[in-house]
């Protein structure tokens, strides 16, 4: 099984690395991924798999049939960018300003397309029919997943499987968690309402920048001090907006930020403190604030049973470790699993020695070369050690 692995990888991998380095030079955001979804398909047709284009808006499901299988596993990659500037030196920089492929969707895309074109020519050989899934809309509220289970990407599908690469983990490992892996990922938005003026004059005006700077330092008590300490939460604020001169003291300025849980109950206590904090200290400082919250994606939860399958194929090919801790990143991944059972893999991603240790959505964030063979190895793995059906 290895040296068959060795020969299918060796045959697909080149293309892989072509397809990565072409998708993340031309990024795409959000549902706009029409240009990467293309190149997608093209790839899948001429593995002769059968090919929808449009699910989800801008996905593409491509299915490999195995003669007399009753059971079909999905693997499933995402296709968006961020919308942030890359900050690398790499020959295939992104060249659409404003959009860089800074989480590694680009490696995801092409290694499952690599996958999918190794496993076409076995498929006789293979235990179980396989669904390859491309989602765009990853980083975005409210998430490509859901457009593409109602467009029915997981009709006749048992069991679902992803992989992220993951900068905490060395190149070499796939990480496993059990239960929880990734958090619900709510959004808080406050506008901060004072009374503006001039600068020179503060006496004359209600500030809102100096209420909006005691509510970012108050909104870091809750976690501290709300949230049992056994549990995981995370509050912060990443966008202060407000201001259009020197010399004006402005009327408003705008708060975002990020709440992150794994528990209900937790998620519920953090955003009520957020409102109550951001809320009271606004009136302390002469100003009101007007919050909303935005849901974010449910809590990534790896099946058991999806987990073991995964970990008892890809083992004997690829390192598999669960030595791993859940993220309170967030994953829309979330809404297959609560559909059917799920597995959400971790790539590992850093090597030291090439620089490679920034976590994703940093403007130097890179793809290590050496793990998306590790990827397409994994994948096989997967599929052709998966139960039979």
């Amino acid at each position: 099984m290895i040296a068959n692995l060795d020969r299918s990888v060796a045959n697909v991998i080149d293309g892989v690395i072509a397809l990565q380095r072409a998708i993340h030079a031309d990024p795409e955001i959000g549902f706009d991924t029409v240009r990467t979804a293309a190149r997608a398909a093209v790839e899948l047709r001429q593995a002769g798999l059968e090919v929808q284009e449009g699910i989800g808006k801008t996905g593409v499901v491509a299915d490999l049939i195995v003669p007399g299988a009753t059971r079909k596993i999905a693997l499933r990659a995402d296709m968006d960018a961020l919308p942030m500037d890359e900050e690398t030196d790499l020959p295939h920089k992104s060249k659409n300003p404003g959009a860089a492929h800074q989480c590694g969707h680009d490696a995801h895309t092409a290694m499952l397309v690599g996958a999918a074109r190794a496993l076409a020519p076995l498929r006789d050989e293979l235990p179980c029919s396989v669904r390859f899934i491309f989602q765009p809309n990853e980083e975005a509220l409210p998430g490509g997943a859901p457009a593409m289970i109602a467009d029915g990407c997981l009709e006749g599908v048992d069991r679902i499987f992803g992989m992220h690469v993951w900068p905490l983990l060395d190149t070499g490992q796939i990480g496993l968690v059990t239960g929880p892996t990734m958090a619900q990922p709510d959004v808080f938005r406050a506008t901060i309402v004072g009374v503006g003026g001039h600068a020179a004059a503060p006496h004359g005006c209600v500030d809102p920048v100096v209420a909006g700077a005691a509510i970012v330092n108050a909104l870091q008590s809750i976690v501290a001090r709300n949230v049992d300490p056994l549990d995981s939460a995370v509050v912060s604020t990443t966008q202060f907006h407000g201001g259009t001169a020197d010399n004006v003291i402005p009327e408003r300025i705008q708060l975002v930020g990020t709440i992150r849980t794994f528990k209900d109950a937790v998620g519920e206590q953090v955003r009520t403190r957020v409102r109550e904090v951001t809320e009271t200290v606004a009136a302390a400082y002469g100003c009101r604030a007007e919050v909303s919250m935005q849901i974010g994606y449910p809590v990534t939860v790896n099946d058991p049973d999806a987990c073991d399958e995964a970990e008892g194929a890809i083992s004997p090919a690829v390192p598999v470790t669960r030595d791993v801790s859940p993220s309170l990143g967030g994953e829309d991944f979330a809404y297959y699993g609560q559909k059917i059972p799920a597995a959400f893999l971790f790539l590992g991603n850093r090597d030291e020695s090439q620089g490679i240790v920034h976590f994703c959505h940093h403007p130097r964030f890179r793809v290590d070369d050496a793990a998306m063979p590790l990827g397409v190895r994994a994948w096989l793995a997967l599929v052709q050690g998966a139960r039979r059906g």
